[in-house]
């Protein structure tokens, strides 16, 4: 069906990178206008360079920026936007910015903020999967209010459990627990992650399937009641709980699965009356338990590999359904082939996966038959350590699995990345293995323990203090105004101003010293100064690009503090004593 000419929109893209990127170039292809917004770090970032338009945020911090519905929404006011576009992360599955959006009188692109609330709420979204006879394990009717009632969740059903954020998504506020004495701290870890992610810390319980693959079914829906999936994926390969490869169509299915997880997705949306992309995500054990896992309202980082198989750009699927359109298809498409997505993250493969920000001096993508890269940076880039480790995303398709693995060999090897850790030789290595080629044993925690290739850990790469940008004052027809300019035009001049000058961090040879595993905020002490502590304790824990690390003792002896709870740290730097 022809796109409706009678008005061309505007869309303001409520967040940054790869997908803000992904966004624009929809929005170029469809004949609507972009614009960007901006934390400072992101000045020079590439979605800022290529839409329409882009406005600053102001501030580094995700509570500053991209997660200010306030600024957003004045933003969009300003700008003349029609549109609001959440893409993944950030404030794309909470429904008070989805409300907020219409309430200004914009069209948000997206589910309604009900449907939001009802399937973002895992809890309730249990609740409607057990309505429809979707398959589920035994967990928690409502959230749990202490780490005791986790506690006696799993001396009656047994081990492994998980602990899941109700408000959560992409693997935050989620937590495996495999033995008794750690399920009160990964209780409190995940209502940590899931307040600071989401807002709030609620979290539920249910058995945790031992060795499964994680499923998962495409769903789009228009207001015309037309629900449908267009593609299955599998998402099995994770670390953390946060995807690294995903592939389409979900190989080695039954078809009495593969209908199974078609007629619930469906269902579970329909019930909800969903409308827009979404996700219907599955567990599937080794003995074919299958069980529903969650509703994700947005759009995922994986649609690329459903694209690429099912012939059809979710992304302008998404701007059709907000204009009021009918879905552009009627029916489950054939698949075309098969495609893998490999995540790029700034993460080092060789060192426990840790964040790398720093700043990028050579990217350089494959190209050729089969590959697409979806990617928010360039050489040049810098990755701040306040936001998601995401530089970009390889797809490869090819007509059969065999083949598209065949490709990605060679992506992957043309693919080079400098001044940043990358996953790449992880991925790399990952391509060569039988588990996942072959036979496809392949599981959610297969990374963790038994992919076993040693990947040496990458040069340490320290980023410098310096903000992105310089702000100061200037005065146009007697008014004041903020001006703000990137802090790198100042290099070569001598500027009388902070903001603007740096230095390395002085990193002392102290043996009392616990210096910072990763650049990132001091998100919390566990263990009070002056306690004694032993080796091995988790005494601490650090926040950055959307992972928490623990800080672990080094010797034993009395704590002392350097640094306090709230400060960004740069890595290798002292946090602390032991003495």
């Amino acid at each position: 069906m022809k796109m409706n000419n009678n008005k061309k929109h505007k869309v303001l893209i409520a967040n940054r990178g790869e997908i803000a990127v992904r966004i624009i170039r929809a929005c170029r292809d469809y004949g609507f206008q972009s614009v960007a917004v901006y934390a400072d770090s992101d000045i020079e970032a590439l979605h800022v360079k290529m839409a329409d338009e882009a406005y600053g945020l102001g501030g580094n911090s995700p509570a500053e920026s991209y997660l200010n519905i306030e600024k957003l929404i004045s933003i969009a006011q300003q700008s003349g936007s029609t549109m609001v576009h959440p893409g993944y992360g950030f404030l794309s599955e909470r429904a008070e910015f989805a409300r907020a959006v219409e309430a200004a009188g914009l069209i948000w692109i997206g589910p309604s903020a009900n449907s939001i609330d009802i399937l973002g709420d895992k809890v309730q979204a249990r609740h409607i999967a057990m309505q429809v006879g979707a398959p589920l394990v035994v967990g928690t009717k409502d959230p749990v209010n202490s780490a005791q009632e986790v506690l006696e969740f799993a001396h009656q059903h047994g081990l492994p459990i998980a602990i899941k954020a109700a408000f959560g998504g992409g693997g935050r506020g989620l937590k495996v627990a495999w033995q008794l004495h750690e399920v009160e701290e990964l209780y409190h870890s995940a209502v940590r992650e899931a307040t600071a992610a989401f807002g709030r810390g609620e979290c539920f319980i249910e058995q945790f399937l031992h060795n499964p693959r994680h499923i998962e079914a495409q769903v789009i829906a228009d207001t015309h009641g037309n629900v449908l999936v267009v593609g299955t994926r599998d998402c099995s390969l994770q670390r953390r709980n946060q995807k690294l490869v995903e592939e389409s169509p979900a190989p080695f299915l039954s078809e009495k699965q593969q209908q199974q997880i078609i007629q619930a997705s469906t269902d579970i949306c329909r019930k909800a009356g969903y409308v827009g992309a979404g996700t219907v995500e599955f567990l599937l054990s080794q003995d074919g338990t299958l069980s529903f896992l969650e509703v994700n309202t947005r759009l995922q980082v994986e649609h690329p590999v459903t694209e690429e198989t099912a012939g059809i750009d979710l992304v302008i699927e998404q701007l059709r359904i907000a204009e009021g359109l009918p879905l552009s298809i009627n029916e489950m498409p054939t698949p075309r082939g098969h495609a893998f997505e490999f995540r790029i993250n700034a993460e080092d493969a060789g060192n426990g996966f840790l964040p790398t920000p720093g700043t990028i001096t050579v990217f350089d993508a494959p190209t050729g038959p089969g590959v697409r890269v979806d990617s928010g940076v360039t050489a040049g880039t810098t990755i701040p350590g306040t936001f998601d480790s995401l530089m970009a995303k390889l797809i490869v398709v090819g007509s059969t699995r065999d083949q598209a693995i065949s490709r990605a060999r060679r992506a992957l090897a043309e693919f080079n990345i400098e001044g940043v850790a990358s996953v790449l030789p992880f991925h790399r290595a990952v391509i060569e293995q039988a588990d996942f080629c072959d036979n496809f044993s392949v599981h959610t925690r297969w990374i963790e323990t038994e992919f076993n290739v040693e990947i040496p850990p990458a040069k340490r790469q320290i980023p410098l203090s310096d903000p992105a940008m310089t702000r100061t004052f200037i005065e146009i027809d007697g008014k004041r105004c903020e001006l703000g300019l990137p802090t790198q035009l100042f290099s070569g001049f001598s500027v009388n101003n902070s903001a603007a000058s740096h230095s390395a961090p002085q990193l002392v040879d102290n043996p009392d010293a616990v210096n910072a595993p990763i650049s990132g905020i001091l998100f919390n002490w566990l263990i009070p100064q002056g306690n004694n502590v032993s080796e091995g304790d988790v005494i601490g824990v650090m926040e950055a690009m959307k992972m928490e690390v623990q800080i672990v003792a080094h010797r034993t002896g009395t704590l002392k503090y350097c640094a306090t709870k709230g400060d960004f740290v740069e890595a290798e730097s002292p946090i602390a004593e032991i003495i």
